[in-house]
């Protein structure tokens, strides 16, 4: 992907979010863009018009961290979208294409002894490394899909029934490709994601709009409700962890209230046999 291009389109739809009267600047009654002027914007980082031009379009070069900083304030930006501001300013090419990921096989022992937990692992571009079973019972049968298919963008975007598995399909959407964004400005020369992010684009009309929006979130807990046929709604939360020694990888983990008829649900999904009973109609 075109690193420049991404930093420029991200400054544009930070600036367009904040209005002038927000940040104590009078409103003019024309404008031809919504949001800060370049002009505004350089006069509440403390920058020149001249600088701030070209930071956003890429030819400041080396770019110091007060500047940033101040620019980051100036655009009200939240903790992870300063980090992708950071990651697009900084990046720098990267070396010969990694080996395919591997899960150590303590983490896999951990998401083995998950017994009731749906639980997984994803590396970059939402790629999934590796699950337990009852994340093949509630999210996908990932065995059965070919490795590359096996990735949380794909299963949202493309696969129908991510609309009745995920309750709150838009904010699972929204999250997933806040999550890539996040990965582009990480790496911004991965082809692979440039790839998938093609791919996304058009085949899905959904994920096309909201890339154009460059939101930018890293979630690592909150509500996950989600649907199963057999046992209908399940009220879960998730947590999400990064690999301290891998930070490409990230690990999910489903939980239900203690005594939830949610955790109920997930004990009894733990006993199902296998997949082909999953068409059953909804118990009540």
């Amino acid at each position: 992907m075109d690193r420049r291009a991404e930093l420029r389109d991200f400054l544009r739809s930070r600036r367009a979010r904040v209005q002038p009267q927000d940040v104590g600047l009078p409103a003019a009654s024309r404008r031809r863009v919504p949001g800060l002027r370049r002009e505004e914007l350089a006069l509440l980082a403390g920058v020149s018009v001249d600088y701030y031009v070209r930071l956003e379009q890429g030819r400041s070069g080396n770019v110091s961290p007060q500047v940033l900083d101040s620019v980051a304030a100036a655009l009200r930006l939240s903790a992870a979208e300063r980090q992708h501001l950071y990651a697009l300013v900084h990046a720098e090419a990267e070396g010969p294409k990694p080996p395919s990921q591997q899960v150590r096989p303590g983490l896999q022992h951990v998401l083995e002894s998950l017994e009731h937990a749906p639980a997984y692992v994803v590396g970059r571009r939402l790629q999934v490394l590796s699950w337990n079973r009852m994340a093949r019972v509630l999210i996908a049968d990932f065995p059965r899909l070919p490795e590359e298919q096996r990735n949380l963008a794909r299963l949202t975007f493309l696969d129908e029934t991510s609309r009745h598995r995920y309750v709150n399909w838009q904010r699972k959407a929204d999250d997933t490709v806040a999550f890539l964004r996040v990965d582009a400005g990480r790496h911004p020369d991965d082809e692979e994601l440039a790839d998938l992010i093609d791919e996304l684009s058009t085949r899905s009309e959904d994920f096309r709009r909201m890339w154009a929006d460059h939101t930018i979130r890293d979630e690592t807990h909150g509500d996950k409700p989600l649907y199963h046929p057999l046992v209908g709604p399940l009220a879960l939360k998730f947590e999400t962890f990064r690999i301290p020694d891998s930070p490409d990888q990230a690990l999910t983990i489903y939980t239900a209230a203690p005594g939830s008829p949610a955790q109920e649900a997930l004990r009894r999904l733990a006993g199902t046999p296998d997949a082909e009973s999953w068409d059953q109609p909804v118990v009540p």
